[in-house]
């Protein structure tokens, strides 16, 4: 069942198709941030507004999610709703600030337990139907405004990286308060991380119902965990996403959609989000292409990534390598792989210079030889794989 909004059709579903398994003729291409700073449109349309005032206003924000989709024309596959992470906090009641060369800050962050405002937190009802309605209205103005182009991602941040950001206040470098809150105050931790996990869920879903068509977790900060925490603190909760969002989806009589998990920094990880429920594991530049692919291709995912976004100060020639590699490196592009960057879009690119890369993109998966893959892997090989980088470093 769709939305209950009248959307044009899909005249491009390659991503869509790609994120559910299927064969393709050419790689779908999106990257994370390309509605932003580095789009001069983007400052025209911004003024001088607030980051989240113009997150607030569904005219703005959907603006500026089309910008990209507009300048690049018949080259992104996808466009990503106009958001931020950290309007589930907002919701739940925090104070949330976007700071001109220093990012998001919460003036009063979550010192400890003990704090008043923990309690309160932890006590408060949140509906995120209502306090987040502005984000339903953009998706739902958004996907009208794209006649059917392309299909629209929404997104929420993880619980573990949305609870760093609650608990340091802003952005870190150690990471102190959030070690803190993870080594001396674990259940507490699980406690906050549980609630945030249900809120997820409600707002994907709500998100769904306005017309977004795929969801994408962020856990930013999901590297900063050794793999023990990382199994404490991060993957429970992303699984009870994963877990729970097709069951309330049916319960809202919508379409299920494709489901993407992007933790940055975990690349030891890998093969545990592979057993999860989601359908897309997103990959950081961490990643070597092949060994990660042999690993999604094990477990029947798609694999979504992996540039390193620096490349795009590169040039020319840097950037058509790079292509090259992970087309080969992700089974020749046709099948299994959403081709971006391994994070978003960094300042101070040149918005030619990511064309490039989207016209690579084009050219050359569109040129690579079909591979025979099969439709399973066998699992002794795939590890085999994994542990012989003379055998990875070939073309099979």
């Amino acid at each position: 069942m769709a939305p209950n909004h009248p959307f044009p059709p899909l005249k491009n579903d390659l991503l869509l198709r790609t994120a559910r398994g299927k064969k393709v003729s050419r790689t779908p291409c999106w990257v994370m941030r390309q509605a932003g700073r580095y789009l001069p449109e983007y400052h025209e349309a911004k003024g001088k507004k607030d980051f989240f005032e113009c997150c607030r206003s569904p005219e703005i924000a959907s603006t500026l999610t089309l910008q990209p989709i507009e300048r690049y024309a018949g080259l992104i596959d996808a466009a990503i709703i106009f958001s931020d992470i950290l309007v589930i906090p907002q919701a739940m009641g925090m104070e949330v600030v976007m700071v001109d060369g220093k990012g998001p800050h919460f003036p009063d962050p979550l010192g400890s337990p003990e704090d008043r405002q923990y309690a309160e937190v932890m006590e408060r009802e949140v509906d995120v139907k209502e306090s987040l309605d502005y984000v339903y209205q953009a998706i739902t103005l958004t996907r009208q405004k794209l006649e059917g182009r392309v299909p629209l991602y929404g997104f929420c941040g993880a619980p573990f990286t949305l609870m760093c950001y609650m608990v340091e206040g802003g952005g870190s470098k150690i990471f102190r308060q959030t070690k803190t809150w993870v080594f001396r105050h674990p259940e507490e931790t699980k406690r906050l991380l549980g609630k945030i996990a249900a809120l997820c869920v409600e707002y994907l879903a709500q998100q769904v119902l306005a017309g977004a068509q795929i969801v994408q977790v962020f856990d930013s900060w999901a590297g900063e965990l050794s793999p023990t925490s990382f199994r404490q603190f991060a993957l429970p909760y992303l699984e009870f996403i994963s877990d729970n969002l097709p069951r309330r989806l049916r319960e809202l009589e919508v379409e299920v959609v494709p489901m993407v998990v992007f933790a940055k920094g975990a690349w030891y990880a890998l093969e545990e989000l592979c057993r999860t429920k989601y359908d897309v594991v997103g990959l950081d530049w961490l990643h070597e292409p092949k060994e990660a692919y042999a690993v999604a291709q094990k477990y029947g995912k798609v694999v979504q990534g992996n540039a390193d976004p620096g490349v795009l100060y590169g040039g020319h020639d840097a950037i058509t390598k790079v292509v090259e590699e992970m087309i080969s490196g992700f089974g020749g592009g046709k099948q299994g792989w959403i081709a971006n960057l391994g994070h978003g879009i960094t300042p101070f690119v040149k918005p030619d210079d990511l064309r490039f890369y989207f016209q690579e993109i084009h050219r050359l998966s569109g040129l690579h030889q079909e591979q025979a893959l099969p439709t399973k892997v066998d699992p002794a090989a795939a590890e085999e794989r994994m542990h012989q980088r003379n055998i990875l470093q070939s073309d099979w």
